[in-house]
């Protein structure tokens, strides 16, 4: 009997999330090289919830209300103390995302057409909205991968959520996983309502056991079968060598007798005999029972040593990915001290052009530091140091939320503090 199989794996970084989106959408080149990738069968994988653009842009996208409160909250810190959204996300405690995993073994998906598949996953997807509670703009993608051995399914989900700040006693984004599954008592109890959508919808599977995970089900069923198998083999063979001996020696005892076509023998050897016989026929009735648990146990073995060589590769591949992770976390954070040194450099640069550069240079290096400050690369105080005096200042000081007074001092449009010019 096939496994109902649902998992869920959370992603904790950025960084980790592009990784995943390259793999789940077959992006990167180094994928051709995964021996479980069948290259001539990607065109087969079947897209649930698109996702055209690269994943950590589709998650900008779908938590730009979140990046915008952020962003809000971060004018009311002191500067050296301020985080860009995309420092506070990789730094906090909560996940990004969380990516659901779908799949049963290889018996439940033989000779199934490419539409009964999808009618599965549809109702995988049944489950996502209507038993995990995910609305569709939270769905970043979800994709089936017909290339490899067993088809399965990837969705990857935004936890985005409002909760209250007691702190503040007001309601707050947060991206936070456990809204939807709370600890592993909540996690099997979706696994039971799982696995009664796949039945009610005709779907021929077992619930795992719980508590445990598909490899420790193969293992203990396994052993389980085998001790069965081995005290029904035991008990049949004492049960015939018993009564076989028994036999052997009232034959001995007594002289048969041959008289034209009858055999005569006494009762005590006949009714042994009566014994061996009635023991023998039990044997035989049991034949098709052992062949059954013989064959079960065969798929047993077969699934497990394929799981076993799956979990291997599985296994260095995260190696792989947590390697070329970590030089990539290693590489990010180069970057962004370097860009972060550059832009400081920059602003002495900015502040001369708006001084004696051309109506033009101004305009150009005005938006640049405006698009800088949008994507909280420079703070309120950077661009007030660029554009004070200049013929820019007064553009500049309202696009950061500033209204000069007939003072001509500058004051934030919703609060009591002044730039004295």
């Amino acid at each position: 009997m096939s496994y109902a199989i649902f998992r869920s794996q959370p992603i904790k970084t950025l960084q980790d999330l592009s990784q995943i989106g390259s793999h789940n959408k077959r992006e990167k080149d180094v994928y051709k090289s995964n021996p479980d990738i069948k290259l001539d069968r990607i065109k087969d994988n079947i897209e649930l919830v698109r996702c055209n653009e690269k994943y950590v842009k589709k998650f900008y996208e779908l938590t730009k209300d979140y990046k915008k409160e952020h962003e809000e909250r971060q004018k009311n810190i002191r500067e050296d103390r301020r985080k860009s959204y995309y420092r506070m996300v990789n730094d906090a405690r909560n996940v990004v995302a969380d990516e659901l995993l779908f799949t049963s073994d290889s018996l439940f998906f033989k000779n199934k057409s490419k539409e009964e598949i999808l009618r599965w996953a549809n109702t995988c997807m049944d489950f996502v909205y209507n038993d995990l509670g995910y609305t569709k703009e939270q769905v970043l993608h979800s994709t089936i991968h017909m290339d490899e051995k067993t088809p399965h399914i990837h969705c990857v989900v935004i936890p985005l959520v409002k909760k209250l700040d007691k702190r503040t006693n007001t309601e707050r984004y947060t991206i936070s996983k456990k809204q939807y599954i709370k600890n592993n008592e909540h996690l099997s109890e979706l696994q039971d309502k799982y696995h009664n959508r796949l039945v009610k919808d005709g779907f021929d599977l077992e619930r795992g056991l719980k508590g445990s995970t598909a490899e420790n089900i193969n293992i203990r069923e396994f052993k389980k079968m085998t001790r069965r198998l081995d005290k029904s083999l035991e008990k049949s063979t004492l049960l015939l060598n018993d009564d076989y001996k028994e036999l052997k020696v009232k034959l001995n005892k007594s002289k048969p007798t041959i008289t034209g076509k009858e055999v005569k023998i006494d009762k005590d050897t006949y009714q042994a005999l009566n014994k061996f016989m009635s023991s023998a026929k039990k044997v035989v009735e049991d034949i098709p029972k052992t062949q059954s648990m013989v064959k079960t146990l065969e798929e047993y073995s077969k699934n497990f040593r394929t799981t076993q060589r799956e979990n291997i590769q599985l296994n260095k591949e995260v190696s792989r990915l947590e390697l070329e992770n970590e030089e990539i976390k290693q590489e990010n954070n180069r970057l962004e001290n370097l860009i972060y040194n550059l832009l400081q450099r920059l602003k002495d640069l900015f502040k001369k052009i708006l001084y004696i550069g051309t109506d033009k240079e101004k305009d150009n290096v005005s938006e640049e530091i405006k698009y800088h400050y949008d994507n909280n690369y420079y703070s309120d105080l950077d661009l007030c140091y660029i554009s004070k005096g200049t013929t820019k200042e007064r553009e500049i000081f309202e696009h950061i939320g500033y209204i000069r007074n007939r003072n001509s001092d500058y004051k934030r449009k919703d609060d009591d503090f002044e730039i004295s010019m």
